[in-house]
C-alpha cells in the first residue's frame, strides 16, 4: 500500500500547487480533483503497489555468441585444416563479446588462405554476428566469395541460405535450400532439416503475399 499512499500524497500535493500557482478558485476545483482522481484510479487498478523494487540492468547491446550455429559449421563443412585454428580463435573472440575482432581475425586468416570457403562462410557468420543479425554488404560477399570458391559447399549454401532466410530474402533462400538438399542423401539429417525449413519458408511467403493482398482490397 506504500506506493498507492505516495501517489495519493503526490496527487494532493500537484492539486494544491495547481490552486496556489494558476489562482483557481474553491468552486472551480472539481474539475482539477476528478482528472487527478481518476488518474489515481487507473494506478489503482493497473498499478502494483505493493511489490517490491527490482534492480533493472541497462542492455549493452552485446551480440551473444550462437554456440548451436558454431557447431553446426563445423559438423557440415569444416575438417581439420590451416583454417580451423583461425576458426578456433574467431569463436573465441566472439564468445566474449569481441565480435569486432572475431571478424578481423578470420581477415587476416583469408590473407594467408584467401581459397579457403570454410573461412569465407565463417567471415560471413562473424560480420553477421557482428551486424547483430543483419545481413550487410560485407557479409554477403563473404559468402558468395565462398561458393565461388566452392559452388557446391554444403556450408556456404546452408549458411547463405540462412542468412538471406533471416533477411527475410525468402524466395533465394528457398531456391538455394531446396537445391542444396536435392543434393543430399535422402536419409541425412540436414536434408530432413532443409526440406521443413522450405516448407515454413513457403508457409511465411504465403502468409506475406496474403497480407499484401488484404492490404490492396483495403480502402
Amino acid at each position: 500500500m506504500t506506493g498507492l499512499v505516495i501517489a495519493l500524497l503526490l496527487a494532493t500535493l500537484t492539486a494544491a500547487a495547481i490552486l496556489l500557482s494558476a489562482r483557481i478558485p474553491l468552486r472551480a476545483i472539481a474539475p482539477v480533483a476528478a482528472a487527478l482522481l481518476l488518474g489515481l484510479a487507473g494506478y489503482a487498478w493497473q498499478g502494483h503497489p505493493g511489490l517490491f523494487g527490482k534492480p533493472v540492468s541497462a542492455d549493452t547491446g552485446q551480440a551473444k555468441f550462437d554456440e548451436a550455429l558454431a557447431e553446426k559449421r563445423r559438423e557440415i563443412g569444416e575438417r581439420i585444416s590451416s583454417a580451423t585454428k583461425w576458426l578456433v580463435v574467431s569463436d573465441a573472440l566472439a564468445r566474449s563479446g569481441n565480435t569486432k575482432d572475431a571478424a578481423n581475425v578470420l581477415q587476416s586468416g583469408l590473407r594467408e588462405n584467401p581459397r579457403d570457403p570454410n573461412l569465407w562462410v565463417g567471415l560471413g557468420n562473424a560480420l553477421l554476428a557482428h551486424g547483430n543479425g543483419t545481413l550487410s554488404p560485407a557479409s554477403d560477399y563473404a559468402f558468395r566469395q565462398a561458393l565461388t570458391i566452392d559452388p557446391q559447399s554444403v556450408s556456404a549454401n546452408y549458411f547463405y541460405g540462412l542468412a538471406l532466410a533471416e533477411s527475410g530474402q525468402f524466395e533465394r533462400s528457398r531456391d538455394m535450400w531446396l537445391k542444396l538438399a536435392a543434393r543430399l542423401p535422402e536419409d541425412m539429417e540436414l536434408r530432413e532439416e532443409l526440406i521443413r525449413n522450405v516448407a515454413l519458408i513457403n508457409a511465411l511467403i504465403e502468409r506475406r503475399e496474403a497480407m499484401s493482398r488484404g492490404g490492396e482490397q483495403a480502402p
